[in-house]
């Protein structure tokens, strides 16, 4: 397999907009006063404005320092002199049949990462990116097809909720206390663009920030970070990030979750399991979410389904049951409804929650493991992706010379 398993190369740096400012979002508390002791703010006063500003961005959603009414006009100069607000840019905004919202969002640099948001009754979940690319190259994921461009920044992170926050209408209204308001973005899970354990501090401290109960206040339940294995970082990551842990497994053996989930060739399966068992937060109320993508006639089988259970035995877990979201070029086909729920019986039948998720956004390519930025893509056919991973080649299709044009 010619394609990086783990992230060994470095990013490649960002092009910062030609200003002395400092962007305030993305600083974490500690960061915020030091930033505004070094610009004037006389030490005494720091943690309060510190205070002050917290709650002006993060639980306001306000970018406007002179509307900002509890700062006297003076350190409000000092603010625009030496801070900017900013969050990334929605280039386009996409809003599927089912209500999902995919955007494409502009970084430093031009580069472009997508954010989707999924609606359901009582909840709203943001999918939110942590890199441009990816250099985990899992064989059935659109994201894995782009080569890594950079990391994306604590600010770049955590903007991307609130972008989104912007875009629903989720600030709360002048005069309004915040957890008054309807919360249209309840849930938030680091599945889009990117491993977030290669972009450890910035995916912390964004997370720290989306979690401060005076700000955006997302309770660290609320939030998931999926992994496809890095396991030097799991254990780091329930004692400094603390939220829930999702595991993108996809197969039962190493044999296979070689070919697919390549990282498995550095991190094998025992490995993975052995920090899982580990996890500071592991416990019957906070399970371990183990993802699996359903393939047809790759990983679906019951005797996968039986290794599944055997392997989790002992790990407070549920499963989630993905069928696979095909996307231009892909080298598999989604198992057949049947199947899936046959494999989701048996594991239900040990004891295990086995949801299946309904896809979404789909027809807006906003689904699990189709997320790809449209300017970024590394273009490959199915063919090459599927020699790359060492698998079979595609059926290939041929159409018939009498066959009609369908439109």
């Amino acid at each position: 397999m010619s394609a990086p398993i783990v992230q060994d190369v470095l990013p490649l740096p960002r092009k910062l907009p030609e200003t002395d400012r400092v962007n305030l979002v993305g600083l974490t508390r500690p960061r915020l006063r030091e930033a505004l002791i070094a610009a004037g703010t006389p030490e005494a006063q720091a943690k309060m404005r510190a205070n002050q500003l917290w709650q002006w961005i993060y639980q306001k959603g306000v970018r406007d320092f002179d509307a900002m009414t509890n700062l006297a006009k003076d350190y409000r100069a000092l603010l625009k002199d030496h801070f900017a607000i900013e969050v990334p840019e929605i280039v386009t905004r996409s809003v599927s049949a089912d209500g999902t919202r995919k955007y494409l969002v502009r970084i430093a640099g031009g580069h472009e990462v997508e954010v989707v948001y999924i609606p359901e009754d009582g909840r709203g979940t943001l999918c939110i990116s942590s890199q441009v690319g990816c250099t985990l190259t899992c064989t059935f994921c659109h994201t894995g097809t782009q080569r890594l461009v950079r990391n994306l920044t604590a600010a770049e992170i955590v903007g991307q909720v609130m972008l989104a926050r912007d875009d629903l209408g989720e600030w709360p209204k002048p005069g309004r206390n915040p957890k008054d308001e309807t919360r249209l973005i309840s849930n938030l899970v680091l599945m889009g663009m990117g491993e977030p354990l290669y972009n450890f501090e910035a995916v912390r401290d964004a997370m720290l920030i989306a979690m401060d109960g005076e700000g955006i206040s997302l309770s660290r339940r609320r939030i998931t970070l999926s992994t496809s294995g890095v396991v030097p970082e799991i254990e780091r990551a329930g004692r400094e990030i603390g939220c829930m842990l999702a595991i993108s497994l996809h197969a039962t053996t190493d044999e296979l979750r070689n070919k697919i989930v390549p990282i498995n060739r550095k991190y094998p399966i025992a490995q993975l399991f052995e920090a899982l068992r580990a996890y500071p937060k592991l416990s019957n109320s906070e399970r371990i979410t183990f993802e699996y993508v359903m393939l047809k006639g790759v990983n679906d089988s019951d005797a996968d389904a039986r290794r599944l259970v055997k392997l989790i035995s002992g790990i407070p877990a549920k499963i989630n049951l993905i069928p696979f979201n095909e996307w231009p070029g892909a080298p598999y086909q989604r198992s057949d409804w049947d199947r899936i729920e046959a494999f989701a019986n048996i594991v239900y039948k040990a004891g295990y929650a086995s949801p299946i998720r309904t896809p979404r956004g789909e027809d807006i390519m906003a689904a699990c493991g189709q997320l790809k930025s449209a300017t970024e893509r590394a273009r490959k056919n199915r063919f090459q992706i599927a020699a790359e991973a060492g698998l079979p080649e595609p059926e290939r299709i041929v159409r018939r010379p009498d066959a009609p044009d369908v439109h």
